[in-house]
């Protein structure tokens, strides 16, 4: 590996001097921002280890084979932990209400998958720093506490959800719900604090491994094969079905799939894993592994939620997993149920556990805490605090009599799509900032994509919250919705050419990828501050004034709803 700092030591010890320009200094002298010494040092995945100063040529099969095995985790355990409870709620009422006909929102979700935890992931590789504490430091105090804040309210709620997730499982199995609550609550905390990084990673994979068990469901139910693959590439939509709630069913698969507590796992995962630059190839893959085992999970929850519900009574009638587990019995057979039941009690406890760790890396980060698995408790009392603190927090509310569980997972889904447009900004500018990512910033390609990304993220939150508002909301307003947003996209990005054309700005100029493999970004104190044009201040400003805004009337609109108004 191409990083030399030494493997202890104190934060100013890390933090070590480096110029900012983004050409490679030589190996021996390459010093990084890491914030928490535990980040660096040797890779001691699940599967393997690789030590800090082997940088032999990885040549032969076997060799490449050996180091895959020893770097699969952060995109497998990310994309898994995507398939939580809230994923399973949202497929199985996708095959429950519409059969197979909405498969094809997962084939154009995949190069969103890749292109959006890609660009974590060579944020979490070549800075050695965390996303909130980027954002932070290259965008002011307003948005990295804003970015820390939001993350902890949305990812507590989401937490409760995936508790939630728990009690629809156990209550099918026939289990108590308040002893079977505290214990998975007392496993994901056993789990993530016993201060060695690679036991927590081999309990994370066979966690993993067992969203596995929804393929057998598949073939139990036995969907049709040529239908499913039909809907897969054939974009359509359900027939005699309203629009609208089509539409607001495909925002919430976006938002379940593409989820903000993702971009901050993966990022700050790779990082604790001490992955670098040398090894980003790998880690590519192990993104892959994860995303086609969570496209297959979804697919195959839609196909037999279709095939069992299709021509009964509870076809177009979904409520939650717990009754598509039922329902699974009813016309599957009861091992289709109990292996569906178990794996949502699988999958809520591996989401309860990501979700989690994306909070407490945030705001170690931010703060200056130690923030790394490889610490005991000792070791990192306010990362594990505030990680257990999640944990139990949630679990006591989901086994209060009377809590709003329904509400709070609605409510879950709607801040999801709200935040998700500003994560996804942030991540583009930072990906295109030379001097945090040098040879590593995003090619023009990447970046006409990712804009595209961006535009509709935002105009499916903006839709998402005038639905939230007013629950009446018709097709046409819809439609409507969508041609002004792009109306003004269009505008936008005309006006943003035109100023370019009238200053005379030239576009940025070629980036010297050469020996970028030994290239990582200098201590943050050591980076020159942004220059923000008045165009992106602008962007930003109307970006910041939407998001209070639309968050202010939905939490209105939530208390409203729990109230009875």
């Amino acid at each position: 590996m191409p990083q030399t700092l030494p493997p202890t030591g104190d934060r100013e010890a890390v933090m070590t001097d480096l110029s900012t320009t983004a050409t490679a200094p030589p190996a021996s002298a390459l010093r990084t921002a890491v914030l928490d010494d535990a980040h660096v040092g040797d890779i001691r995945g699940a599967l393997g280890t690789i030590k800090l100063d082997d940088t032999a040529p990885r040549r032969g099969l076997s060799a490449k084979l050996k180091t895959l095995l020893a770097i699969v985790g952060p995109g497998l355990i990310v994309m898994v932990g995507d398939n939580d409870a809230g994923a399973f709620g949202t497929y199985s009422q996708a095959g429950q209400n519409y059969g197979t006909s909405l498969l094809w929102t997962l084939l154009l979700l995949i190069p969103v998958l890749y292109v959006n935890q890609e660009m974590v992931l060579r944020l979490g590789a070549v800075t050695g720093v965390g996303h909130a504490r980027l954002i932070l430091e290259r965008f002011g105090k307003f948005w990295g506490a804003f970015s820390v804040i939001d993350l902890f309210l949305l990812n507590a709620l989401t937490i409760v959800t995936e508790f939630i997730g728990i009690t629809l499982a156990v209550g099918y199995l026939g289990l108590p719900k308040a002893p079977s609550v505290l214990l998975a609550a007392a496993i994901v905390v056993v789990a993530a604090s016993t201060g060695s990084f690679r036991r927590f990673e081999r309990t994370a994979i066979l966690l993993c491994a067992g969203s596995l068990l929804l393929i057998p469901v598949y073939f139990i139910a036995h969907p049709s094969t040529g239908r499913m693959a039909h809907d897969f590439v054939v974009p359509g939509m359900p027939h005699g079905s309203q629009l609208s709630d089509v539409m607001l069913l495909i925002i919430a698969i976006v938002g379940t799939t593409v989820a903000p507590w993702q971009l901050f796992f993966q990022q700050s995962y790779v990082i604790d894993k001490r992955i670098t630059p040398r090894f980003m190839r790998y880690e590519k893959a192990d993104l892959w592994l994860g995303i086609v085992i969570v496209v297959i999970g979804a697919a195959a929850m839609m196909g037999f939620c279709a095939a069992a519900f299709g021509g009964h009574g509870e076809f177009g009638h979904f409520t939650d997993s717990g009754h598509v587990a039922a329902g699974l019995e009813k016309y599957a057979g009861k091992t289709a149920g109990v292996l569906f039941a178990v794996a949502l009690l699988d999958a809520s406890v591996i989401g309860a556990c990501a979700v989690s760790l994306s909070t407490a890396y945030a705001i170690g980060d931010v703060m200056g805490l130690k923030h790394s698995l490889h610490r005991g408790i000792k070791g990192a009392k306010g990362f594990y605090a505030v990680f257990a603190g999640l944990i139990l927090t949630a679990a006591i509310i989901v086994i209060i009599p009377g809590s709003p569980l329904g509400l709070l997972t609605e409510g879950v889904q709607t801040l999801a799509g709200v935040l998700l447009p500003s994560a996804s900004v942030f991540l583009l500018l930072l990906c295109n900032d030379r001097t945090v990512l040098g040879p590593w910033v995003n090619g023009r390609a990447m970046n006409a994509f990712t804009s595209i990304v961006v535009a509709v993220l935002v105009t499916l939150s903006v839709i998402l919250t005038a639905a939230v508002l007013f629950p009446g909301i018709t097709s046409t307003a819809i439609l409507d919705t969508m041609a002004v947003c792009g109306v003004a996209g269009i505008l936008a990005l005309g006006y943003a050419e035109t100023r370019r054309r009238r200053k005379g700005w030239a576009l940025a100029g070629p980036v010297d990828r050469m020996d970028k493999e030994n290239w990582r970004m200098p201590p943050l104190d050591q980076l020159p501050q942004p220059v923000i044009s008045t165009g992106r201040k602008v962007g930003l400003a109307a970006l910041r004034t939407y998001l209070l805004a639309a968050m202010i009337l939905v939490i209105v609109r939530i208390v409203q709803l729990a109230l009875g108004h």
